[in-house]
């Protein structure tokens, strides 16, 4: 009895899929974010422009009004995705040294996205919180909120003067969102699903090919 069996090429082009599936996150595609308590001791939430990155968390203080509050819920860090509005905690680890000898001021405001591009892709609506320019020789840039309603925020780090927008360091975070939501964009996916079906097919075509190839070779042979 004779068993068919998947060419060698088509087992590795089917490999090959399955590890560009299970490798979307390390591709950039997903930025990791808290699970449904938000406490993942894996979250990364690094933040970066042309001149500056820091690692940045947001806590979130539980409310009074919800008696069956986990209290470990105070401690858990989010990043630019926030679930509810309440009083925030901010938190940016300052990655570059150099900067930690230029005074930095912080300013959170409330802002409406207006479709174009950076950095005129918002509108400021309000400023809820600003905190006067000051060193932070530690690294750790630290700031509160109450952030009394959802919608979209821009956290600023002023750095030095902030004559310049570069050194105005921008941080989008949006109030009211699902911190677990899909970060993969519709685009992305569509792409990646088209070059998957592009592979298999192009593999299906090759296997065949080759069999139609060893069919003739036998009749010749025949």
């Amino acid at each position: 009895m004779n068993t068919q069996r998947l060419p060698a090429f088509l087992i590795a082009g089917l490999l090959a899929c399955v590890f560009l599936l299970s490798g979307c996150d390390k591709l950039g595609f997903g930025t990791k974010q808290s699970n449904a308590l938000g406490n993942r001791p894996d979250l990364d939430c690094i933040i970066a422009n042309d001149f500056y990155a820091v690692h940045f968390s947001a806590y979130l203080q539980p409310s009074k009004d919800d008696k069956n509050v986990d209290p470990k819920a105070a401690f858990v860090p989010f990043c630019q995705k926030i679930p509810r509005a309440g009083k925030m905690f901010f938190t940016a680890d300052l990655i570059d040294r150099d900067i930690r000898a230029t005074p930095i001021g912080i300013k959170l405001v409330e802002v409406e996205k207006t479709g174009q591009k950076a950095p005129d892709d918002v509108r400021e609506i309000r400023t809820v919180t600003e905190i006067p320019s000051k060193l932070y020789p530690k690294g750790a840039v630290e700031a509160q909120a109450d952030v009394d309603k959802n919608g979209d925020y821009v956290l600023y780090l002023l750095i030095g003067e902030a004559m310049e927008d570069d050194d105005k360091f921008r941080i989008a975070l949006e109030v009211g969102v699902d911190p677990n939501g899909a970060e993969l964009p519709i685009v992305a996916i569509g792409g990646l699903v088209a070059l998957l079906l592009v592979v298999l097919g192009f593999l299906i075509y090759l296997h065949k090919r080759k069999k139609a190839a060893q069919a003739n070779s036998d009749k010749d042979q025949a």
